[in-house]
């Protein structure tokens, strides 16, 4: 495996399977020789055939079947200014636009059950940035604009700057082209949505308030109709609402969620809930159980490091969802009557997102990867034993002749005596030889998040560093998502605590290891990853050396420089703009403040249009490391890369970056 392979590996994303069982929708994502992904529609029967649907360079996403037809629409930016909606008929022939919408965003969308209607959510762009007014500054001379704000929500890392733009969601007759806004009372524009069974309205999700960062969290469900005033659900309870559910007799309402009013960062266990479609109290129908319903292995084969699914058994007794656990993600099924708990239909060591159930409630399409395969395109069978058998092979040719490693699954106990789950990735047999004898070098690599997970998911990375002689070691410890509440919520406003605790007990665990190399060990990860990795070498010099990338380093100023601003005593005590006693906590926990025993040298790696984690962390961490004459190096990837870079950036700088990576490897730990 190399870095390179990125721009030959294929991607299968969204998999819908059609009503009737018989097929699944996917896109096909791939990398083109301008250095661009490109998405194109694809289907695959049962039998592991497969059919092209989409052509030409502009792609198609987000792929649905339109209700009562085997019609698909998509979304693709097939002419200058915003993406539309698109309809290919099943007879054929060319696509044909449904929508006429301005320059913008479109998010999402949902088609009515009886097709007549799609809901979407859309945003607007601002005229003074629209293509026309470039085009009509650079001709007359002109400057870019002033962003005038009014509001610290104005931005969002992977979104870009859209000021006071905000989503609202509409209404569009694909019949007519025609649209309207049929709501839009969320002052950030963040909506869930689903429709009723009858298509005469829709369950809509939004938060409360005007910020989204309030220490108390308070979201709401709304029954939108598409005739008439909007209604509140009264007396609902929860404070975290996120994907919906329409029950097929339209009488109750289910959504993944939460009671804890002041877990912005959704620490606690996302659980599932039921509500009458008239109101009430809502019923949690997993109290009984320590899973949480929006968690999955992280990978950098795709954007996302949660992921929530939901859907009704057509007799409306019990629900089907995804459910994260020791690294593995499952499908899930609760029942309605019963014990409060959650069931899990599959079992195994793979990663497993899942897409909507066909009209019988017998199958579903889904993803299914694996640590030595990304995922393919496969199908879940609902019945005594649910196995998914995949149908796709879209990359069985590549790694027919790419060697690569599996992962074996351990466990390390903290000096507290807790216990934390990790994995280990010795080279192949091939990079061995090739290698020196003896003991070999190991990284360590540290998960973002950090309520987040890793686990049996493919990582490229990974692979890569095995690839050229080094053992990969890799562990959820304490704030990882997939081992109940208490394991994510040990660090809750205390970063570099019992998670150092536990990152300890792994290094520790590699220093004993005959196999690995105790004076040759690094350490490395991204965003929180790269936070822990600031503090490990500012409190141990175990690590011959360092790469800290899209990194956290300073808490008090990371409060006033994320997209996603700090609220003051919610997730984090203290207070970054009070007096010395206030910042106090954020500062004893900022890795920055324990610099000046730092002696490891260092890779820093970082996008200026990151805005996540500002550069400015980085810089802080250069600036320091420079001064004080340690070892290191800076590489700074331009504004038009943001925080997920490693995993959706241009392929050519993620391939750059894996170079900068294996080169300073080489270099420090040979």
């Amino acid at each position: 495996m190399t870095p390179a392979d990125l721009s030959v590996l294929q991607l299968p994303v969204d998999p819908q399977i059609h009503p009737d069982g018989g097929r699944i929708l996917f896109s096909r994502r791939m990398v083109t020789s301008k250095n661009k992904y490109l998405d194109h529609l694809f289907t695959v029967s049962m039998d592991g055939s497969l059919v092209q649907l989409s052509q030409g360079e502009h792609g198609a996403r987000a792929g649905r079947w339109r209700p009562q037809s085997s019609d698909v629409s998509f979304i693709s930016a097939r002419k200058e200014g915003s993406p539309q909606l698109y309809l290919l008929s099943a007879g054929g022939g060319e696509a044909r636009a449904l929508s006429v919408l301005p320059e913008g965003t479109l998010e999402k969308y949902a088609w009515s059950p009886d097709g007549r209607w799609v809901a979407f959510t859309f945003r607007e762009t601002a005229p003074e940035w629209t293509d026309a007014a470039k085009k009509d500054r650079e001709e007359r001379g002109l400057s870019l604009p002033p962003r005038v704000l009014d509001h610290a929500w104005y931005r969002l890392d992977g979104d870009g700057t859209f000021g006071a733009q905000r989503f609202a969601l509409y209404l569009l007759d694909p019949r007519t082209g025609a649209h309207r806004r049929l709501y839009d009372a969320c002052a950030v524009g963040a909506y869930k949505f689903a429709w009723a069974p009858d298509s005469r309205e829709l369950a809509v999700a939004h938060t409360l308030h005007a910020d989204t960062w309030s220490s108390e969290v308070r979201d709401v469900v709304v029954r939108v109709p598409l005739r008439g005033r909007p209604r509140r659900l009264e007396g609902l309870g929860p404070a975290r609402v996120g994907e919906l559910a329409w029950s097929p007799d339209g009488r109750r309402i289910a959504f993944i969620g939460h009671r804890r009013a002041g877990d912005v960062f959704d620490v606690g266990n996302m659980r599932l809930f039921v509500v009458d479609a008239g109101g009430g109290p809502a019923r949690c129908l997993t109290e009984d159980d320590d899973h949480c319903l929006n968690v999955m292995s992280l990978s950098d084969m795709k954007d996302a490091y949660s992921f929530s699914f939901l859907a009704w058994s057509p007799d409306g007794r019990s629900l089907y969802v995804s459910v994260g656990t020791r690294g593995e993600t499952h499908l899930g099924r609760v029942r309605l009557r019963g014990p409060r708990r959650t069931e899990l239909l599959t079992k195994g060591r793979f990663a497993l997102g899942v897409g909507p159930l066909d009209a019988a409630g017998r199958r579903l399409g889904c993803l299914l990867g694996s640590a030595v395969r990304p995922s393919e395109v496969a199908v879940l069978e609902l019945g005594a034993a649910v196995r998914p058998r995949r149908l796709t092979g879209l990359n069985d040719a590549f790694f027919a002749r790419v060697e690569t490693s599996r992962p074996k699954s351990f466990w390390v106990t903290a000096e507290d005596g807790w216990k934390s789950q990790a994995w280990v990735m010795v080279p192949p047999k091939s990079a061995r030889r090739a290698g020196r004898r003896g003991r070999i070098p190991a990284v360590l690599q540290i998960h973002g998040g950090p309520h987040a997970a890793y686990g049996w998911a493919f990582f490229h990375e990974f692979q890569c560093l095995v690839a050229q002689g080094y053992a990969v070691v890799y562990g959820n410890p304490r704030g990882s998502k997939g081992y109940g509440e208490a394991h994510a919520e040990a660090i809750k406003g205390r970063w570099g605590d019992r998670d150092w605790a536990d990152v300890q007990a792994l290094s520790g665990w590699m220093k004993r290891q005959k196999g690995l190399d105790p004076r040759r060990l690094g350490v490395m990860g991204g965003s929180y990853g790269g936070y822990m990795t600031n503090w490990a070498v500012g409190h141990t010099r175990d690590f011959k050396a360092a790469v800290t990338d899209r990194c956290v380093s300073n808490m008090v100023s990371m409060t006033g420089t994320s997209d996603y601003p700090f609220g003051v005593g919610s997730y984090w005590p203290g207070n970054p703009w009070g007096g010395l006693d206030d910042i106090a906590p954020l500062w004893d926990c900022s890795p920055i403040a324990h610099f000046d025993k730092v002696t490891t040298p260092m890779l820093v790696i970082h996008s200026e249009g990151d805005l996540r984690c500002n550069i400015e962390q980085a810089e802080q961490v250069f600036t320091a490391l420079q001064v004080r004459g340690v070892e290191s190096r800076f590489v700074r990837y331009p504004a038009t890369t943001s925080h997920g870079l490693s995993r959706g950036g241009p392929p050519d700088l993620r391939v750059h970056r894996l170079g900068e990576i294996l080169r300073w490897w080489r270099q420090h730990l040979g």
